[in-house]
Order: C-alpha cells, then sequence, then structure tokens
C-alpha cells in the first residue's frame, strides 16, 4: 500500500488532513492551531512531497523523517502539521486492518475515559448555574477559568482575590464529591500563582491548569515547593522534549497534551510512558474538534496512566462536516469501535466552511503592557 494524495481542509480556525492510498483506504487527522490554521496549511503543503508513494503502515518511520530529516524542527506550526499527518496514519492504520485504533495501540486499558466540562459565568452566582445544570445532565468533573473574566486592563491581585471568590462559591455549592478544576492560562507570576494556590487548598482542586507561564519548566519548581495543590500544564509544549524536565523532576501532576499539536498519537503514547515512570497522569487537552475527540479518545483507551480528557459536544455545522458516533454515559466516553478512528470528513461541508480569519485576543495590563493569553 503505498500513500498517492495529501489533501488539506482549512474549516474555520480547524484544519484536517485526508491521506489517500492506492487500495482506495484513507486516514482522517487535524492540525488544528488557533489563530495560526493557515501557516500549518503552508507546512503541510511543504511536507506533502514527502509522503507520495510512502508506506502508511511505516507510521514511526514517517514521524522520525518529518520531524528529524531536515534541519528545522519542532515547534507549534511543524509539530501541529505532524500531528494532522500521525493521527490520519492511525485512521489509516485502524481501517486498513478493520480495528478501532486502540486496538493498535495496546488494546482497552479501561472501558471509558472520564471527561470534564468547562463552566461559564461572569460572577459566582452565573458559576453554580451552569454547574449544577451540568451536574444534572451527569457530568462529574467540572473546569472554571474565572480569571478569564478580567479582560479590561488585567489585575494579577484583582484576578487572584476572583478566582478564590469563585472557586470557593461553587466548592460550597456543588459539595466535596465533584471535582473542580482550576484554569489560569498562564497569568500568574510564580509569586501570584502561589498566593492562588495556597488560599484553594483546603477546596481540594482536582489541579490547577496552568497557573504560570510554560517556557522555563524550572520556574514550576518555585511553585512547587510552596504549595501541595496539583498542578496541570503543557497544552502549549510541542514534544517530549519540552515536557521531560517537568516529569523528571516531577514538577507537575498532570501533564495537559494536546496531541493535535505535539506531534499527534505517536508522540502521545510516548509522553504517557516518560509520565508513567514518575506517576503522572495525562488530562488531555483538545481542540474542540471531534477529529481531536476521537484521536485522544483512542489515546486513552490505550494507556494506563489517563487522568481525565477534555470534551464538550460538537454542534452546528462541525457536524455536518465530521461525521462520527462519539457517545457518552455518566461522565465518560464510551470507546468507538468502528474501524480506524470512527470519524470521517464531508468534504463538500468542508469546501462550504472556508478558512475564517481570526486572532487570538491580545490582553493587557492596566499599564498597556502586554499580559500572557
Amino acid at each position: 500500500m503505498k500513500i498517492t494524495e495529501v489533501q488539506v481542509f482549512p474549516v474555520h480556525q480547524f484544519v484536517y488532513v485526508k491521506i489517500e492510498t492506492d487500495q482506495g483506504i484513507y486516514g482522517i487527522g487535524e492540525a488544528s492551531l488557533s489563530g495560526r490554521s493557515l501557516a500549518v496549511v503552508e507546512a503541510l503543503g511543504h511536507i506533502k512531497p514527502l509522503l507520495i508513494a510512502q508506506d502508511p503502515t511505516r507510521i514511526e518511520h514517517i514521524w522520525q523523517d518529518i520531524f528529524r530529516g531536515t534541519f528545522w524542527r519542532g515547534g507549534p506550526v511543524l509539530q501541529s502539521a505532524l500531528a494532522g499527518i500521525d493521527i490520519a496514519l492511525w485512521d489509516l492504520a485502524g481501517k486498513s486492518l478493520g480495528v478501532p485504533t486502540y486496538r493498535l495501540l495496546g488494546g482497552a486499558t479501561r472501558q471509558k475515559v472520564l471527561v470534564y466540562r468547562h463552566v461559564g459565568g461572569k460572577t459566582p452566582a452565573d458559576l453554580i448555574e451552569h454547574a449544577q445544570k451540568l451536574l444534572d445532565e451527569g457530568w462529574r468533573v467540572l473546569r472554571i477559568s474565572p480569571i478569564d473574566t478580567l479582560t479590561d486592563g488585567f489585575n494579577s491581585k484583582l484576578a487572584v482575590l476572583r478566582g478564590i471568590e469563585h472557586f470557593s462559591a461553587l466548592r460550597e455549592a456543588v459539595g466535596d464529591e465533584v471535582e473542580i478544576i482550576f484554569e489560569v492560562h498562564t497569568r500568574l507570576t510564580p509569586t501570584r500563582a502561589i498566593e492562588l494556590c495556597k488560599a484553594i487548598e483546603d477546596l481540594r482542586p482536582f489541579f490547577v491548569e496552568d497557573p504560570i507561564r510554560s517556557e522555563n519548566p524550572g520556574s514550576f519548581a518555585i511553585l512547587r515547593s510552596q504549595t501541595s495543590v496539583p498542578i496541570g500544564t503543557g497544552e502549549q509544549l510541542h514534544h517530549k522534549w519540552a515536557y521531560r524536565e517537568l516529569i523528571e523532576q516531577e514538577l507537575i501532576d498532570y501533564l495537559r497534551v494536546d496531541i493535535c499539536h505535539t506531534g499527534g498519537i505517536t508522540e502521545g503514547k510516548k509522553l504517557a510512558a516518560m509520565a508513567e515512570v514518575h506517576y503522572q497522569e495525562l488530562a488531555c487537552h483538545y481542540t474542540s474538534s471531534p477529529v481531536s475527540t476521537a484521536a485522544m479518545l483512542h489515546l486513552n483507551m490505550s494507556i494506563p496512566n489517563c487522568a481525565v480528557q477534555e470534551y464538550a459536544p460538537a454542534t452546528g455545522w462541525m457536524n455536518d462536516v465530521i461525521h462520527h458516533h462519539l457517545q457518552t454515559e455518566d461522565g465518560h466516553l464510551l470507546p468507538l469501535e468502528a474501524p480506524g478512528l470512527g470519524i470521517d470528513l464531508d468534504e463538500a461541508a468542508a469546501l462550504a466552511h472556508p478558512h475564517t480569519p481570526g486572532e487570538p485576543p491580545h490582553l493587557r495590563r492596566e499599564d498597556g503592557s502586554v499580559q500572557d493569553w
């Protein structure tokens, strides 16, 4: 079997990859990188000639050739492009053998995968109302990001105080049994992050997500030494070497791996193995697409150290573009048993929803200087 074509479909802020073969079997992958989608599309154009006539079952070989076969390697754009290819190849492999992809990754380690739902609300009352609705629907793990509500003139002290206020109100409302993740989006300094984490220790968060910037992993050592709150980070990291210090020095508890940014399922499996040595778990981030969700579901079904996976049901045009059979039960995603990833791309629908220009928010502090997003 040989690769004959690689098609790329930019759909709004998402990027999908279709790899076709001379046997009529194809695979679907995702290479989305919000706000930089067209850069990924261009990168895939450069990579495409390397794939034509290749054996699509040599997934590890193709991964290595794309990552280090040329001088330039890594980074969010190239790793997202590689992820789209890798995910498509794993989908294709499952289809060619007539089995779900997770069976090729070692088989099922669990019967279902725990997921979390994001809770929005500008006030504690709004937050509680939305959280209760989700809990009534059967979801068991919630995530909040009250610091996100401070957008005009960011003030870190106010951010910490608002975060404590919202988290305290929600914990009192929903009780101790509900798991709550606190998302910070890298917006605090280590000093402020320590202040926040110490204040919410008794409220028992599942973990605090991205409390500080991720460029300097050693900074997490400062945070680690000052709080017992579990820490998760990683959605801005793009390969195993970027995670190495965080894992080996045991500076975090949860790896926020997004396989659409981190080189795909192949790299996700390796990161899980690295984390297992240090008793850390994956808490996968996703791109809000069913392809990303399905790919991570297959990965998480196959690894022993999956804690939780991000999830929200697809709606509207997304279900026209991506055909899927994702099902949930009691706050969990159920395994997909169709060959491959269990998803498909409607090319006509994808072409009807072309790339939409968009830029992530650029935040400012009270004095007009740049604030991390």
